[in-house]
């Protein structure tokens, strides 16, 4: 089997665990992309599936536009092969490889007595403009409501924003290389990048590349990180020397950012799931950061906390990823409106339980990846009216929209991901 042929069956098998077995996309990839040998391979999987969810509701409608006879739900890993098919020609990869390489695969899937028409729909598809779908389609109801009720003005952006291909952007770990000199250093490799003037370390890569063809990413130069996210450490900016708890850390990249921009501090990174720790410290050694890291339940500091108040606390909650849609598409398939409740309890549990490890003066800084505001604007506003001795602090205009009550940066403005953030200061 050629190696195009094994990457297709691969991204065909993935999206059939997403689509039908309920499986994260994260989950499905994690377990795949290792039995492809060759980085290329395992890139090229990664951006189909990412495609094909993306893109799922066109590309379905499509092919219900297309069939005479519907596909049943014994036909589930041919969609799959389909889909993988248009997210190939939609990609600009040359037609001919990947019908040839998809066909074959959809043979070897099994269903060489369909392949004819895997081939048929597939150059037809070369010819024809798939159907328009509105981006909003592929929400949940009751998420898509959501949104049009907490950003009325802009919910249609919001929508169109989320299924786009997101830019890839890069930390340049200032402990070792200044921004600019890791800017040549990407020029000299052919790389081409731009900057964010108000974020110090952050570039932006005009075409995504494999992390391995990043200069100096295995010495640890450069990490991979959406702007919005860089943004956190300006929110926070710890003083020299401070005792700082990244209490939700996984996958540390906030942790390391802080500690790349200032080496006194004393940092712990904290988070209940102790995989995602050996993970996480595999990354703060690639980085050469020296971080305490502890496995221990945020909502439950009694099991952990050594009684020292904490100069800095950052809380990036667990949420409803809403805004990082376009990064995470299996979002929209697998989060339900009952998930948003459960999790707008944990995230008022660690406000409640990690305030009073703060020090007086200190500051905490709250933030998610989501978009809705049961999750942001109204959890620090009921924060702060059970907390005496809490006060809203304020954050420059470039964190995003003002909601009386935080920041709210929208998915796709400025090129970035929607994050919120909201600072507090402890009286």
């Amino acid at each position: 089997m050629s190696d195009g042929v094994a990457s297709r069956m691969t991204a065909a098998n993935v999206l059939e665990d997403v689509l039908h077995h309920g499986r994260s996309l994260k989950a499905a990839l994690g377990s795949a992309l290792p039995t492809l040998p060759d980085p290329r391979d395992r890139a090229l999987v990664e951006a189909i599936a990412m495609t094909a969810l993306r893109q799922r509701v066109r590309y379905n409608a499509a092919l219900d536009a297309w069939m005479a006879r519907p596909l049943g739900q014994r036909d589930g890993n041919l969609r799959s092969m389909l889909l993988v098919g248009l997210a190939q020609l939609e990609m600009g990869l040359p037609a001919h490889a990947a019908l040839a390489a998809t066909v074959d695969a959809a043979r070897a899937l099994g269903r060489a007595h369909q392949a004819g028409m895997v081939n048929a729909l597939l150059r037809r598809a070369t010819r024809e403009a798939l159907p328009p779908a509105a981006p909003e389609a592929a929400w949940p109801t009751w998420l898509a409501q959501q949104i049009r009720s907490d950003w009325p003005q802009q919910a249609d952006a919001i929508f169109a924003a989320s299924a786009e291909m997101p830019p890839l952007w890069l930390r340049v770990n200032r402990r070792w290389i200044v921004r600019d000199d890791y800017w040549n250093l990407l020029r000299e490799a052919g790389i081409e990048a731009t900057d964010a003037p108000y974020l110090a370390d952050a570039l932006r890569l005009h075409a995504a590349v494999p992390v391995q063809q990043l200069p100096g990413f295995d010495a640890g130069l450069v990490s991979v990180q959406d702007a919005a996210a860089q943004a956190i450490a300006d929110a926070l900016t710890p003083a020299a020397g401070s005792r700082v708890l990244d209490a939700c850390a996984a996958p540390g990249g906030k942790a390391a950012h802080l500690a790349e921009r200032d080496a006194s501090l004393r940092i712990s990174a904290l988070d209940v799931d102790a995989r995602r720790m050996r993970r996480m410290q595999d990354s703060f050694t690639r980085l050469r950061l020296e971080i305490e890291v502890r496995v221990g339940d945020a909502t439950s500091p009694a099991a952990w906390w050594d009684g020292t108040p904490f100069d800095a606390i950052l809380i990036d909650a667990p949420c409803s990823a809403s805004g990082i849609v376009r990064r995470q598409p299996d979002v929209l398939l697998h989060r339900r409106e009952a998930d948003v409740v459960a999790l707008a309890c944990i995230q008022a549990q660690l406000l409640d339980a990690l305030w009073p490890l703060l020090a007086p003066g200190g500051t905490l800084v709250y933030a998610t990846c989501s978009i809705v505001r049961a999750e942001n604007s109204a959890q620090i506003e009921a924060f702060l009216a059970r907390t005496a001795d809490a006060a809203l602090a304020p954050l420059a205009a470039h964190f995003g929209h003002d909601t009386g009550f935080g920041h709210q940066r929208l998915p796709g403005e400025d090129g970035m991901d929607g994050f919120f953030c909201a600072r507090l200061r402890k009286r």
